[in-house]
Parts: C-alpha cells; sequence; structure tokens
C-alpha cells in the first residue's frame, strides 16, 4: 500500500487524475507494468485496470447499490438489463473482500462509509488491479477509518495495489507500506512507515519544522458574549436533535465542545448562527436576543462562523476567490459604495488575505471551486476572521486540512482568543479540543453532559462521555 502524502495543493490528486485519464499531462509519461500508457479518458484506464474513488463520491443517492455499481458497463440478458446477474456478482466481491453491502439498498440511505464501500465494489466490479482512494478518510469517523484500513489489508493481501492520497499523519504511519511526500507539485522525499515519524513526515511536506502543540497562557475573561439558555432545536426530520442546551462564552475564551459527530453539534451551531428555527430556548449575543434573528443580523454584531460543511454555507463555487472573501461585507464600506461594489477595494482585500493566509491559487479571479477542499477551508477562516469579532463560531475548522494549514489556523483562532474575541470550537477531533480549549463542553445526544477546565480535562475522561453520555455509577443523559 503505497500512501501519497503532501499539504493541501501539493499535486496529489492532480497527478493521480492524469494517472486515471482526466487530465492529460504536458510532458513525461506513464508507465503500467514497465510500458508507457496513453489515457485519453477514464474509460481508458478502467480497461487498463486502474481504479479510482474520489473524495467526493460518484453516486446517485435515488438508485440502489446494484444500479450505481453497474451504470456504464450493464450486464444484459439478450436486451433487458440483467440486474439479478449484477446482484450476485456484488454480493460475491463482498464476501471475497470483506465489504458489507447490500445490492438492494437505496445508496441515498446508506452511511458515507458504507457510501465508500459501494465505490470500491464498483472499481473491483470492473476488475481494477490498481485502487486509487482519494482523501479516503477525510469523512469518515474514526470507527470507519478502522474498519477501511483492514479493508485496504485484505486488497493488498489478495493482490491488489493500493494508493492512498492524504495529509493525515497518523494513519500514513498505521496503514501504508511505502510513503512518496509531495510539495509543490514535486517529490521531495520517500519514507518508510517503521522509521519515519509525524515530525519527520510534517517537515518534508511543509519544508519547515512544524509544532504539534499550542503554547496556551491562561485566559484574560471578559463580560459573557454567548449565553444559551434551554436551548431546543430540531433536525431536518423533525426530531429533537438538541434538548435543554444551556451555555455561556465569555470575552477571551475558547470554549470546546467535544462529541461524536450527530450528536446535535451541526444543528446546534446552525441554530447558533441563524441557519436552522429553534423550537424554544432563548440565544443572546452581547445582550441581545438573536433567537430567530437572521444571519446577516448576527454577522453585523461581529459574528464569524466557519461552517463544518464549507461547500453548503462557507462559499459559494462558481464565485471568484476574491467574491467569496467578501461575501459576508460586501454590502458595506470599503467594498460598496452607494450600493455599488469597489472591485478595486475587493482585489486589493483579496491580494492580501490569499497572501497573509497562504490560500493557494493561481489567482484571485477563478473560481473557488477550483481549488483544492484546503485552500477552499482557508479562504473561509480568512473571510471570517477578517472582520472586528465579538464571537467565532467555528465548526471543525481544519477538516480536510495538512499540517502545516492545521498549525496555522490554530494560531489564528489562539490570537482571535488573546484579542478578547470569545471563541465557541465545535469538533470531532479531540486533540484539537484539548489542545485549544480553555473549558470542554461534552455533547451527547443534544445535552450538554459535562463542562471541564483545561487542566482538569483527560482523554478518557472525555472519551467515555463522548461514548456513553454519563461517567461511571451515574445513569446516561436523556
Amino acid at each position: 500500500m503505497l500512501c501519497l502524502l503532501g499539504e493541501n495543493g501539493a499535486g496529489k490528486s492532480t497527478l493521480m487524475n492524469v494517472v486515471f485519464g482526466l487530465y492529460q499531462p504536458d510532458a513525461g509519461e506513464v508507465l503500467l507494468r514497465g510500458e508507457p500508457v496513453r489515457f485519453d479518458s477514464s474509460a481508458d484506464a478502467i480497461a487498463a485496470g486502474i481504479g479510482m474513488v474520489h473524495q467526493h463520491f460518484q453516486l446517485i443517492p435515488v438508485l440502489t447499490v446494484a444500479e450505481n455499481v453497474v451504470l456504464g458497463d450493464e450486464p444484459r440478458k439478450r436486451v433487458r438489463l440483467d440486474i439479478d446477474a449484477a446482484r450476485q456478482r456484488i454480493r460475491d466481491l463482498a464476501q471475497r473482500y470483506g465489504l458489507d453491502v447490500d445490492p438492494d439498498a437505496v445508496v441515498g440511505d446508506l452511511s458515507v462509509g458504507e457510501q465508500q464501500r459501494v465505490e470500491l465494489v464498483k472499481a473491483l466490479y470492473r476488475d481494477a488491479e490498481i485502487l486509487i482512494l482519494d482523501e479516503p478518510t477525510a469523512v469518515l469517523t474514526p470507527g470507519e477509518v478502522d474498519e477501511l484500513f483492514e479493508v485496504l489489508r485484505g486488497l493488498v493481501d489478495q493482490g491488489k495495489s493500493v494508493i492512498f492520497i492524504t495529509h493525515k499523519l497518523r494513519e500514513v504511519l498505521a496503514a501504508a507500506d511505502r510513503i512518496v511526500v509531495l510539495r509543490r507539485g514535486a517529490v521531495v522525499g520517500e519514507a518508510e512507515p517503521a522509521s519515519a515519524t509525524q515530525a519527520s513526515l510534517a517537515s518534508l511536506m511543509v519544508g519547515r519544522d512544524v509544532s504539534f502543540t499550542m503554547t496556551v497562557t491562561p485566559p484574560s475573561l471578559g463580560e459573557v458574549v454567548l449565553r444559551v439558555d434551554g436551548l431546543h432545536v430540531e433536525d431536518d426530520r423533525g426530531l429533537g436533535a438538541v434538548e435543554g442546551f444551556d451555555l455561556e462564552v465569555r470575552a477571551g475564551e475558547i470554549f470546546g465542545i467535544a462529541g461524536v459527530e450527530g450528536n446535535g453539534q451541526r444543528e446546534l451551531v446552525e441554530s447558533l448562527m441563524g441557519l436552522r428555527p429553534a423550537r424554544s430556548g432563548r440565544v443572546e449575543i452581547l445582550g441581545q436576543e438573536v433567537t430567530r434573528a437572521s444571519p446577516r443580523r448576527i454577522s453585523n454584531l461581529g459574528v464569524g462562523h466557519v461552517p463544518e460543511d464549507r461547500g453548503k454555507h462557507g462559499v459559494v463555487g462558481p464565485f471568484s476567490v476574491a467574491d467569496n472573501l467578501v461575501l459576508n461585507r460586501y454590502h458595506r464600506s470599503p467594498y460598496s459604495r452607494r450600493g455599488i461594489r469597489d472591485h478595486r477595494a475587493i482585489d486589493r482585500h483579496a491580494q492580501e488575505m490569499v497572501e497573509h493566509f497562504d490560500v493557494r491559487t493561481p489567482g484571485t479571479q477563478v473560481p473557488v471551486a477550483t481549488l483544492s477542499g484546503g485552500n477552499q477551508q482557508k479562504v473561509v477562516v480568512a473571510r471570517e476572521l477578517a472582520g472586528r469579532l465579538r464571537l467565532l463560531v467555528v465548526a471543525q475548522p481544519t477538516r480536510g486540512l495538512d499540517v502545516g494549514s492545521i498549525e496555522a489556523i490554530h494560531g489564528r483562532i489562539m490570537g482571535a482568543r488573546n484579542d478578547g474575541v470569545a471563541v465557541l470550537l465545535v469538533s470531532a477531533e479531540l486533540d484539537e479540543v484539548l489542545n485549544l480549549s480553555d473549558r470542554i463542553g461534552v455533547i451527547y445526544r443534544g445535552h450538554l453532559v459535562g463542562v471541564f477546565d483545561r487542566g482538569t480535562a483527560t482523554r478518557d475522561h472525555l472519551g467515555l462521555l463522548m461514548a456513553s453520555g454519563h461517567e461511571p455509577g451515574m445513569e446516561a443523559a436523556g
């Protein structure tokens, strides 16, 4: 199993897209089994035994697993689709390679981990001998990551070649047989997991030493900026996701919320930001009730919001990088005068933010959708930290980022806290919560089941609360 490691924008996905026939090289050649090949399309690569699972799955939610798998390569009995033959072959592949998939399940009803298994079955159905996985763990839970690597090791044991693209150092050291590191489009080194360390790989990735811990000074607490009393919020199905939530965040502190994903974090943040109505309860920012306020009114109070889903709530893909950097203030001076946008001011601001936050982009006028996921995240963070903030709400701020970018964004968040900003940090990464937070709350089934100061919180204690909602000898909340 080969790991292709590199920071955001290093060229990992571009290189593999060339191998898979989606992009054409300007120079050089691709050798397959020692022979030069040229793929004019992904169909050529598939025919040569190469399969690719993209970071954003290529599945149709309303179709079944079997229908998705055979799409474009449908088995036929005379002139009719032989879906029964497809189902049986999928079951055989699933059993052979340890992939638990139901051919008749509707893809839209499956978890992210299950959808990824469908993508693997799709590639194996087409007799792939070389499997490329682009950021395969970016959207998986820790348990699903373990299951994925177990499957991949099984594939390797049965003779398949696996290339996985990532920037998660811990996973690389746990799963890879060989590591190749890219930086700015060039191979800068190779490593063996047995002799490499997270520090050595991080240094290769970014070209300098990287710190994995933050130096945290005691907080200088100010007034209560965010107050939440008895908040109840429903999920998309109308079921209770946040139940009687109470919270206070003061100026100059980072309040971290830890929890297994799916315990109400998303609904809580969306409600605080005016993106989801509360069923009941009260939210105050700087003493003003904003329980049912619009996102613009909340933003105008000096609130920055880094959403967990940057594609849905963070950026507008077809808009330029420059326009995305002023989405929350384009209507104000100096970016607008008498209702007319000042393009020069917007462009100057974009150039400053791109340089300041190290956004890797060909220019400020390219669509933000053309940037890597990590660089899109940098655009969101740059925009939300650029204003005069009183409250910063950050949800999964470093999801999909490399170690260098994580270090930089952690530094920005801590800098905001040191400048007197109240910070609410929601993260599924327990290390991130422990590293940054002054106080830590654990959310379980929509309840805040415990709050701890930085010095008293331990990984084991928090992990137990996250998993069960209660401490030994106590009944679970809810």
